[in-house]
């Protein structure tokens, strides 16, 4: 059994504000030390499947360096498969950017070729998962359908912003409604679909040929093959499984991981989620420190004095005397001064908060959601940040002139225009 995974990491990931102003979505740091594109390609990896191919567009140098050849992943393979990151070029169809999800693997159909697979697995780099897709494959085969599409119930308030099918006693589906207004149930598609080969490249070739189309999966392929009589099926999944597409997604995620049991178990050994590591030292902690049900990561140093409750902290975090972290993922080498207070915010890689500034705010997340602060900005020393404010990377002193008594509102941006 020939199975080849595509992952398909080119989204920007717009909703994930100043976190992908200089990155892709999948590159966003998660848990401590791992990326996000981690978790498919442990799945892979774990699930025996060692023919990846990684399709790349948006601000692709974070994951080049991250993946590079594939090794913490057992994928460094020349004869056997192993990963190959493709990027778009000027192809036969006179483009040099993917225009939607079916396109980029249309256009990458040579590669997927190669090496003549029976079943094609298209993933997204950006959910936050664990799944066996040796078992998924069976399922397919098994109901000898053409196409498997997992799925998820969601909350129906939710429900709209996933493609949402309609099966019958047997798993077949009868129906696929992208993102529909008012949808009809809650049977979610989590991105995640299984392919016959030979399926897969007659229906690229069909949208390639269809100029009203808009080369996406869930609003285009699918809904053709249901159409078309093809055999489409729904695979149940009922593990753990998130889109972190938003700033409040993206926190609750790590949230969720720090609940009892959590919700995701990454310390399961006969699991793991692989990624590619720094040398960093021990973390260090005073003895005066307090931590509170908190992931720490190597490099991190925890002053006298500090406190850190239900927070992530990346490697090279730096907590100072008298600190205080509260419900917040703090990135790699942030550095956060003397008698600073950091509540429900997600704070970039080297983001410095200043003594005694205040950011964030334990209040109800509500609307406002959560207060997020670029790479490489700068708090002074003794402001207030409210909740809900997003400030952009490289922010600096001068930049907050217009704001009286050291105070920024809730929910203002600095430094930052949203790209939605």
């Amino acid at each position: 059994m020939r199975v080849k995974a595509i992952i398909l990491a080119g989204g920007a990931g717009t909703r994930l504000a100043v976190l992908t102003i200089k990155r892709a979505k999948p590159a966003v740091p998660f848990a401590g030390k791992y990326r996000i594109i981690d978790f498919a390609l442990s799945n892979c990896v774990n699930s025996n499947i060692f023919d990846v191919l990684v399709l790349t567009q948006y601000r692709p140098h974070s994951l080049n360096d991250h993946i590079g050849k594939g090794r913490p992943w057992d994928l460094d393979r020349t004869f056997t498969g192993g990963v190959q990151l493709l990027q778009p070029y000027k192809g036969h169809y006179d483009t040099d950017w993917y225009r939607g999800t079916a396109d980029a693997v249309a256009q990458n159909m040579n590669f997927i070729r190669h090496g003549r697979p029976e079943y094609v697995l298209i993933l997204s780099g950006d959910h936050i998962y664990q799944m066996d897709y040796d078992v998924l494959v069976q399922f397919h085969r098994e109901k000898r359908a053409a196409c498997t599409v997992c799925t998820i119930r969601v909350p129906m308030d939710e429900a709209s912003r996933f493609g949402i099918l309609d099966v019958d006693e047997n798993y077949r589906v009868k129906d696929f409604i992208e993102k529909p207004a008012n949808p009809p149930g809650n049977l979610a598609s989590m991105g995640v679909y299984v392919f016959n080969y030979n399926v897969l490249e007659d229906m690229m070739n069909q949208d390639q040929e269809d100029p009203n189309s808009e080369h996406d999966f869930g609003k285009n392929i699918i809904p053709a093959m249901i159409e078309q009589g093809y055999p489409v099926y729904a695979y149940p999944y009922g593990g753990y499984w998130i889109d972190v597409g938003t700033i409040d997604a993206y926190w609750e995620a790590h949230m969720d991981l720090l609940a009892t049991p959590p919700a995701l178990n990454l310390n399961d050994r006969t699991w793991v989620i692989h990624t590619r590591s720094e040398e960093r030292p021990p973390v260090r902690v005073d003895s005066t420190a307090t931590i509170t049900n908190s992931m720490l990561t190597d490099g991190t140093v925890i002053a006298e004095g500090a406190t850190v409750e239900r927070s992530i902290l990346s490697p090279g975090v730096y907590v100072g005397p008298g600190a205080v972290v509260r419900e917040s993922i703090i990135l790699n080498d942030a550095y956060i001064e003397a008698g600073a207070v950091v509540e429900r915010c997600v704070l970039d890689k080297i983001t410095v908060i200043g003594h005694n500034a205040h950011v964030g705010s334990m209040q109800d997340v509500g609307e406002l959601g959560i207060t997020c602060i670029g790479k490489n900005a700068h708090i002074p020393a003794g402001w207030t940040i409210g909740r809900g404010c997003i400030l952009g990377t490289d922010v600096r002193e001068e930049d907050f002139a217009k704001y009286g008594d050291k105070t920024v509102p809730d929910g203002e941006m600095i430094g930052y225009q949203s790209r939605r």
